[in-house]
């Protein structure tokens, strides 16, 4: 969970989140037990009011481009403003299943 807690940490302090959950979806794909490639973010802040996605992807890109350079393989984004997310009701969608790797 090293490479899981990093990702929460930065995500905390750079952005404040009002919600925040990181995912670890290595064990959906074709990875040894226990890895952390695969991840899944829902950040909820204020700081992406008025931002474009691909502005808000960029940001959490450059903040984590350590784990993205050393074993993070897949990182799915969802970025919300608060207001964003109370219209889903608090619901992000679910990752579509894994289709490589042969599993």
């Amino acid at each position: 969970m090293q490479v899981q807690n990093s990702i929460t940490s930065k995500l905390q302090e750079a952005f404040s989140p009002q919600h925040l959950e990181v995912h670890n979806e290595s064990n959906r794909h074709n990875v040894p037990p226990g890895s952390e490639s695969h991840f899944k973010l829902i950040v909820v802040c204020e700081a992406f009011e008025g931002e474009m996605l691909i502005k808000r992807q960029r940001k959490i890109n450059q903040l984590l481009a350590d784990e993205l350079a050393t074993g993070v393989h897949a990182l799915s984004m969802h970025t919300y403003t608060p207001a964003e997310w109370a219209e889903k009701n608090g619901l992000s969608p679910n990752s579509p299943p894994c289709l490589g790797g042969g599993k």
